[in-house]
């Protein structure tokens, strides 16, 4: 497993410099974008609310894995927690958890346009340096 790993990660590095991406800020925006439009593409409510639910999950799960990495800076460290942080606050509106109330079926797409639209923003005010977030695209695209 960890060679499988490595050699992902190692074949990931490569990609991303021969792709010329330059941070992959847009690769977490793109993730958030390709949720909603596979929200807006369902039609039962619970398979949305399923769609956005894992969607959440697997980027929390990428954020712990980073944060992991002894690469990983504590200012940086201290980004991924906050990114964390506001991905939990959507996970609990998702599912009416700590003071939320859960989003109505009806609201489901529009929330996962509110959820990208607030993960923009999230990217303005947290700040994680291009190595972190090549590292969370890495474990996205692993996961």
């Amino acid at each position: 497993m960890k060679t499988r790993m490595v050699f992902g990660i190692v074949f990931m590095m490569f990609v991303l410099v021969q792709t010329g991406i330059p941070g992959g800020k847009g690769d977490i925006q793109k993730y958030f974008n390709d949720t909603a439009v596979r929200v807006k593409a369902a039609t039962d409510p619970e398979q949305k609310r399923a769609i956005l639910d894992k969607s959440l999950q697997t980027m929390s799960q990428a954020l712990e894995k980073v944060e992991k990495f002894s690469l990983v800076s504590q200012n940086d460290r201290l980004g991924v927690n906050r990114f964390k942080m506001a991905l939990k606050a959507k996970q609990d509106e998702l599912k009416g958890l700590n003071g939320y109330e859960r989003v109505a079926d009806s609201q489901l797409n529009a929330f996962s346009d509110y959820v990208v639209q607030d993960m923009e923003q999230a990217e303005r005010y947290v700040t994680i340096s291009i190595v972190t977030v090549i590292l969370v695209v890495i474990i996205l695209l692993l996961l």
